[in-house]
């Protein structure tokens, strides 16, 4: 799907068609929905805005209004100059897209080996790398461009949105610009992408470094996959390594197998510090990290001497704006009423999980749009999220009889108490009254007191103010049911939003569940 090139089509196509949906709206007898925040748009202003879509929303949601987006006619204008001086003289033109039939279409024949020679003595003249010729390294050039030459279209496809973010930061930390390939080597520019022993995103970080770099993961958000973040994060990783062994080849060695692996490599070699001669010293991924890094910098460098061009058709980073986002709000809220493309907002902000960006304090989380969107957006912010807090709403809210009962009480034991009897009483387990009051045993003693949170509804009067009247406890459900592990971080409402129709308070009931604190990374609960 040719995304971008159906969203600029749909852009010019709404500036042609301003008229028509003024009279639209006015035919409707409908009114923008505008809130406090709204008290900008006074009388003097409104003439200088038009409207550029509707969306309807749900009737029961917002008393059958429509809501009129609109959009500052001028600075679109501004807008659309800034992007036109930015592909006038920021596009590489090795990415430029070229017609389908050219794909695939790579020359190899004729293709000596004196010829790439030549071509690496060059390109080594222009870097700190040790990039030298061997049997090795021509092999796999050529491997790659006979048998990889649609990855490698589609690859450059969307380096045309990613090389300027990177070049941005290596640029920023004094690295060499070579490094924005590496990226290919460790992810192929798949901001999600995920090894088989948990490293993440374009830079694939694992857990632990991700947090050294203070790349956050959280039920919303993993930051691995924010291609701004993870950027900066392995910025400052590749310098500190390098700091360590003075040599970019070994740095990245060390990037990919860690320093202790590069280390141990140099020791059996003797004392050897060239990658080359300790190659065969370092695990068999790292052996082939460097050469498949060296093989990609030069198919990109000499990538029109091979006909081989970019395919697929994705934004520049230029074309896209972020928003700091000012409450909770859904990608779909947004496509619902921006008319946006989950696939685009998926890749613009693949750092969010749950398709969800959560508004947390001390911390901005933002929306990447493309601009013609983000403008959008912006004005009509207040709209947005009075439809969002209005979706929300919708969701099912935890019903009052499941709080009448879980008042805390404190019970007197008397004689002939034991803790099944006390248990039976108020519909809790004597495992649960053990853990309340920290009891190793089941034994009690006349006039102990006990911490309960009763399960069964306590009834009082005025003669008999502290005998409980109970109910019948309701049985467990029946039927199949998924388990769930708690994580770190987790929270009752945090795991019920990732099922669909289940409550907190299902949550509690299912699991016996009457303390938060019961709620420990590790613990199974049962999801029916």
């Amino acid at each position: 799907m040719n995304m971008m090139r159906r969203y600029f089509t749909l852009f010019f196509c709404l500036t042609l068609s301003i008229s028509y949906a003024q009279e639209a709206v006015v035919n409707e007898n409908s009114e923008p929905i505008l809130t406090e925040k709204d008290s900008i748009l006074e009388t003097s202003t409104i003439a200088e805005l038009r409207v550029i879509d509707t969306v309807k929303i749900d009737t029961t949601l917002l008393a059958g209004q429509t809501i009129a987006l609109i959009d500052h006619v001028e600075v679109s204008e501004f807008d659309k100059k800034w992007l036109e001086s930015w592909k006038n003289n920021v596009i590489d033109s090795s990415l430029i897209i070229k017609p389908e039939d050219t794909i695939g279409k790579v020359v190899i024949e004729n293709f000596t080996t004196e010829q790439l020679k030549e071509r690496i003595a060059y390109l080594d003249s222009q870097t700190p790398f040790n990039f030298e010729y061997n049997p090795s390294l021509e092999k796999i050039i050529k491997h790659y461009l006979k048998n990889r030459q649609q990855t490698l279209a589609n690859l450059m496809g969307k380096a045309k949105y990613y090389f300027p973010m990177f070049e941005e930061h290596l640029a920023k930390y004094d690295i060499p610009m070579e490094l924005k390939y590496l990226a290919i080597v460790e992810s192929a520019l798949k901001a999600n992408a995920t090894s088989r022993v948990g490293a993440k995103g374009l830079w694939q970080f694992m857990y632990g470094t991700g947090k050294e770099y203070d790349l956050k993961v959280s039920s919303y958000v993993d930051e691995r996959s924010d291609p701004i973040k993870a950027t900066e994060a392995a910025c400052q990783y590749l310098s500190k390594l390098h700091g360590i062994f003075n040599d970019w080849d070994l740095a990245l060695a060390a990037y990919n197998s860690g320093p202790g692996n590069v280390n141990k490599a140099i020791r059996r070699s003797g004392g050897q510090k060239n990658y080359w001669n300790i190659r065969h010293y370092l695990p068999r991924e790292t052996a082939g990290y460097l050469p498949a890094f060296y093989a990609t910098y030069y198919i990109f460098e000499y990538a029109d001497e091979h006909q081989l061009y970019a395919k697929n058709d994705i934004l520049n980073t230029f074309e896209t704006d972020t928003i700091v986002v000012k409450r909770q709000i859904s990608f779909e809220q947004v496509n619902n009423i921006l008319g946006t493309d989950m696939e685009l907002l998926t890749f613009l902000n693949p750092q969010y999980k749950l398709k969800i960006i959560p508004v947390v304090k001390g911390r901005d989380y933002t929306l990447t749009l493309p601009k013609f969107i983000s403008g959008s957006f912006v004005s009509n912010e207040a709209q947005i999220y009075a439809y969002a807090e209005a979706e929300d709403a919708k969701r099912e809210k935890p019903l009052p009889k499941y709080f009448e009962a879980n008042d805390r009480i404190r019970y007197k034991v008397k004689s002939g108490d034991y803790l099944g009897k006390i248990a039976n009483k108020y519909g809790v387990s004597v495992s649960s009254i053990k853990r309340w009051n920290g009891l190793k045993s089941n034994n009690l003693r006349v006039g102990q007191r006990l911490t309960i949170y009763p399960r069964r509804a306590i009834a009082t009067s005025n003669s008999q103010p502290n005998k409980a009247k109970t109910t019948v406890k309701k049985p467990a459900p029946k039927g199949k049911y998924a388990t769930y592990v708690v994580k770190k971080g987790d929270s009752l409402w945090l795991i019920s939003q990732k099922y669909p129709q289940v409550s907190v308070a299902q949550l509690k009931e299912w699991n016996d569940i009457w303390s938060t604190k019961s709620l420990k990374p590790g613990t199974k609960l049962k999801i029916y």
